[in-house]
């Protein structure tokens, strides 16, 4: 049996780089849980500190997909290449859905063209590296 999973992502600005990757996946940000109307509510309701309105920030595909991806923040910045990235398939619309993301303040590191595929390598604006095939 498969098990659902997110994806967690260290951040020194996780509404900003959740806002990012709104835009380069499609996702919206996960909306309040049931019986909500505002994550303010729902964690006042739930006791957890909300001193801190940029501490974490969920995000999620509308239509119930993709996985849900967390961003929380941590005090470190990065500091190697990440072990594991996202590839994220667009196919001929890449080389423009790129350049919307330089515009957002993402990084183009290089253009690949092998047997086994064409992709983008790019970095988020926190220096995180992905894919666009």
């Amino acid at each position: 049996m498969a098990h659902t999973f997110q994806v967690t992502v260290d951040a020194a600005d996780p509404r900003g780089l959740g806002a990012f990757w709104c835009e380069v996946l499609g996702y919206v940000e996960q909306p309040p849980p049931p019986g909500f109307d505002t994550w303010e509510d729902a964690l006042d309701a739930f006791g957890i500190d909300r001193s801190d309105p940029n501490r974490a920030f969920a995000i999620v595909d509308p239509e119930g997909v993709g996985p849900r991806v967390f961003f929380l923040k941590v005090p470190e910045g990065k500091t190697a290449k990440n072990r594991f990235h996202l590839d994220v398939h667009l196919g001929d619309g890449r080389g423009a859905k790129a350049a919307e993301l330089e515009a957002l303040g993402a990084t183009i590191v290089g253009h690949f063209d092998e047997p086994e595929g064409s992709w983008i390598a790019m970095l988020d604006p926190e220096g995180n590296e992905f894919c666009l095939n």
